[in-house]
């Protein structure tokens, strides 16, 4: 029986369980031998003293920072959200470091595209001033929840000694958690400009790897800086980098003035074909070791991408993406002489008349300015330097999002993100959802934004994103009905849960303070959320209440998840459950029952031999 301790996925620990499936000769009584893993890895393994390498003072700190388990929550606010039971959408409120290690289980390899606007170290205020003991209290010090000294803001100035020391602190251990919540098919946007863009280049080659990056985009906005010191700035960096750019496939833009000819091919075909091994310099498979395996022929043999008869080069695909094409019947098998096969890709001919397309390219201006579009959804400009939805929307094309992909932003500032999100809805018809993160960091009182009753960054957020939904509902009516406008509203906290702090002096105290573990003033739906994320389900799945012999039963994700919190439990409510896993017929089941809970600890057991007999797995019983 496994007991809910209210900490977040051990990312470290799971890092270690992967390595043991792949070197399983170089663990020793659960230790590492690094002289072995270096024997494994051979001639990958660099022993010089003197390499490429780029660092910086607390580097190693920051990496352990993303390797943490968190011990927060997130509370869900119903008051604040708008759509709360049928939105598919997360505005989250607090430290994103944070909330990326509580999303890190429900939401890992499921995010499409992130875009993050971070703060670009500009010497003046910096307020992500991340304490390594315990992040939940500097949050909430930041953000004037503890004392009443009101914000508290470090500057990161240039004479400080850790210009950029501090920044790239930072944004290391937060780049490294967003990569893991990236599909094998995503992609991160990532604005910046001069201060930290070389930097930045540097981590994320790191993080992501350097095979993986995608470009640099340039965005020239609106005339020049004129507070630049030399020259007129007038523009700004996007970096783009896939997760994997093996199953990265780029969206590309129409040619309106142009149109697709039909192929006039000898052989009648509507289709083009393309070589699906790669040629060119970096064609070997030591290039790209991952891209050599086998494929299946038309006569159920193996099919690999040899240069020649004893060369072994490599695919131009992933093993995702080969499977999507091969499901979607786009290969051609070409038989040789010998017997051997040749696979192309087909290219289709689109239907006459459609537009043609072509890819993006690297440039950007003639956008609207970000400012603008602000200031017409409030009367205002409640929010300084946002970005403009048009860019966004841009990303969106870029990154070829479609359906109902979601994507994230955990730098959300004025939920610039949200907004263009449900515009490229409507424009396509797509379900896309959204992820927003922001730290509530208070508005300055001297702003307009404060004196209209903003108190901090958040509620202008949420208030744009109800303006824009509203603003989508008034210019389209028909159009707009599909389109998700609403949001679930949630704010970080310390876990509804106790912690077990005792030793030999107070360990009766501890004893009786432990029998009620559920932290006082916090509401069941609180504690049934924190539940919801620790056990890696969505946030946004329904939550259906069921009366069970007059115990109340929640029921999440169409069943996967059912939780009692109610005491004076009966071996009934362990029967009603069993009943409720027929009706809904799930395809995992897990169930959560309060420890303290069950009449005895007889009826306890009882209750998990009943719902083991009724299929669950016995690891799927928890307690908290």
């Amino acid at each position: 029986m496994a007991q809910l301790d209210g900490k977040t996925l051990d990312i470290k620990a799971e890092n270690i369980e992967s390595m043991k499936q792949l070197f399983p000769e170089a663990f020793e009584e659960g230790k590492v031998d690094f002289d072995k893993l270096k024997q494994l890895l051979g001639d990958y393994v660099d022993d010089s003293t003197e390499r490429y390498n780029f660092t910086w003072n607390g580097k190693g700190k920051s990496l352990c920072l993303s390797q943490t388990p968190s011990v927060g929550t997130l509370r869900p606010c119903k008051e604040e959200s708008k759509d709360w039971d049928t939105t598919q959408n997360l505005y989250i409120e607090g430290d994103n470091l944070e909330v990326l290690k509580l999303l890190q289980k429900s939401y890992h390899n499921k995010i499409k595209m992130i875009y993050i606007d971070p703060p670009y170290n500009t010497g003046h205020d910096f307020v992500y001033q991340d304490n390594f003991k315990d992040s939940i209290e500097n949050y909430k010090k930041i953000t004037g929840q503890v004392d009443n000294h009101g914000n508290v803001i470090g500057t990161n100035t240039e004479t400080s000694g850790r210009y950029h020391t501090n920044w790239l602190t930072m944004m290391f251990p937060r780049l490294r958690l967003a990569r893991n919540l990236l599909s094998e098919d995503g992609v991160i946007f990532i604005s910046i400009d001069d201060n930290e863009q070389s930097n930045l280049k540097s981590i994320c080659n790191e993080i992501f790897g350097e095979n993986n990056f995608v470009a640099q985009i340039n965005w020239k906005g609106r005339g020049g800086r004129q507070d630049s010191k030399y020259f007129a700035i007038i523009h700004e960096y996007i970096l783009c980098y896939a997760k994997s750019i093996d199953n990265f496939v780029a969206g590309e833009e129409t040619k309106s003035e142009d149109t697709y000819p039909k192929y006039d091919t000898i052989s009648g075909k509507n289709y083009k074909t393309q070589l699906l091994r790669k040629w060119g310099s970096n064609s070997r498979r030591e290039n790209r070791p991952n891209l050599y395996y086998p494929i299946k022929a038309p006569d159920g043999s193996d099919v690999y991408p040899m240069l020649d008869a004893n060369t072994e080069g490599r695919w131009r695909w992933g093993k995702e993406t080969m499977k999507n094409a091969e499901d979607q019947c786009i290969i051609e098998f070409v038989k040789q002489k010998d017997g051997s096969w040749i696979p192309y890709e087909k290219i289709y001919e689109p239907q006459v008349g459609a537009e043609k397309t072509k890819k993006f390219n690297t440039w950007i201006d003639n956008i609207e300015n970000g400012t603008d579009a602000i200031k017409t959804l409030f009367g205002f400009v409640p929010f300084d330097y946002t970005k403009s939805p048009t860019l966004i929307e841009r990303f969106l094309k870029m990154a070829n999002v479609k359906d109902d992909d979601t994507i994230l932003d955990f730098f959300s500032g004025s939920a610039t993100a949200a907004d263009a999100l449900m515009y490229f809805n409507k424009q396509n018809s797509n379900k896309c959802r959204y992820i927003m993160v922001q730290l509530p960091e208070q508005t300055d009182s001297s702003s307009d934004a404060y004196k209209r009753g903003f108190k901090n960054i958040c509620e202008i957020g949420k208030e744009r994103i109800r303006l824009t939904g509203e603003q989508i509902k008034t210019e389209n009516p028909q159009k707009s009905n599909n389109v998700d406008i609403g949001f679930k509203n949630f704010k970080l906290d310390t876990s509804n849960i106790k912690k077990w702090q005792a030793d030999a002096d107070t360990l009766n105290t501890a004893l009786e303070f432990a029998v009620d573990n559920i932290v006082a003033g916090r509401s069941e739906m609180d504690v049934v959320y924190e539940i919801i994320l620790k056990m890696g389900l969505s946030l946004t799945y329904p939550i259906v209440e069921h009366d069970v012999n007059g115990k109340k039963v929640y029921v999440i994700g169409d069943g996967a998840l059912m939780i009692c919190l109610d005491t004076n439990i009966t071996l009934d409510v362990a029967e009603g459950m069993t009943s409720l896993k027929k009706e809904y017929q799930p395809e995992t089941w897990k169930v959560v029952f309060y420890d303290n809970g069950f009449i005895d600890d007889q009826t306890k057991t009882n209750s998990k031999e009943i719902l083991k007999n009724a299929g669950l797995d016995k690891d799927a019983f928890t307690t908290i």
